[in-house]
């Protein structure tokens, strides 16, 4: 419990759990996008469990950070990226993929059974990145569908993917938007915007509450992760045993057992015998 305390007391604004709790706040998360989008809005509301301010969003197989629809009804999706985490098979990065899965859920669940398609929303799925994912030196990387054979055409599905660089040099960003990025990076307040952040951190991290909802969270996420290990030992140790059972069925099919006395020796179904002594033929 030491451990995760001291765990607790060192957490940024580039966690998760932070990221989300500090976005639950309204007057933050509106101000973010309009400085981010250079637009102004009315006023913002969390797609899933407004009364408790805990916007976290399940969807499918995934939890999504930040779910929130403005005025005008355009729905963004914020989420916070603290590593170009590859996939170890494909050696390839999953930040687009990704991209593209979310936006599939968020638009799947944005339209109701049987409305008509026209009726979906303008979404934005805005990943901050404290990493340069292009490696091209800009604050922004801006996405949207257009037509290879003329550029300057959009398809005007209304659905745009941001990737944030934080570590940025370079483009159009607001002075808010430039010092938000400095606190990602280096916790440093500069601005009345990264103060209000940065208030908002130290405030949760006084509340008890809070404190015990990220300890409880933590021991359920090291729980499932013994659980995956412990299932993976038992997996492997299955699969070892199963591939001894064929070797030693294959070594008394050469001393010329019969398959039913292969089966029982073996404790393998006749079945799979029969299908190995195939193989052996």
């Amino acid at each position: 419990m030491q451990d995760l305390a001291t765990k607790f007391a060192n957490l940024t604004i580039q966690s998760d759990f932070i990221f989300k709790k500090v976005m639950s706040r309204k007057r933050i998360c509106k101000h973010l996008l309009e400085e981010l989008l250079q637009i102004e809005i009315a006023d913002i509301n969390y797609l899933e469990a407004e009364k408790t301010l805990e916007p976290e969003y399940t969807s499918r197989g995934i939890r999504l950070d930040i779910i929130v629809a403005d005025d005008k009804n355009t729905h963004y999706n914020l989420e916070m990226q603290v590593k170009n985490n590859k996939n170890p098979d494909t050696d390839t990065y999953v930040l687009p993929k990704r991209s593209r899965y979310y936006q599939a859920l968020l638009d799947i669940d944005l339209l109701q059974k049987g409305q008509p398609y026209d009726l979906l929303p303008p979404t934005f799925i805005i990943f901050i990145c404290v990493f340069d994912f292009f490696e091209q030196g800009n604050y922004v990387y801006t996405f949207k569908n257009r037509c290879l054979e003329n550029l300057e055409l959009e398809l005007p599905d209304e659905a745009t993917t941001m990737i944030l660089n934080t570590k940025g040099t370079h483009g159009d960003i607001s002075k808010d938007i430039k010092s938000f990025y400095d606190y990602v990076n280096n916790h440093i307040v500069t601005t009345d915007f990264t103060k209000q952040i940065d208030d908002e951190i130290c405030y949760l991290k006084l509340d008890t509450k809070v404190r015990r909802e990220f300890m409880l969270m933590e021991a359920r996420l090291l729980d499932e992760r013994r659980e995956g290990i412990a299932e993976g030992k038992e997996i492997g140790l299955a699969e070892g045993e199963a591939k001894e059972k064929l070797a030693t069925a294959k070594r008394l099919f050469s001393m010329g057992l019969s398959v039913q006395d292969i089966a029982k020796a073996t404790s393998l179904p006749i079945e799979q015998v029969e299908a190995l002594q195939a193989d052996q033929a």
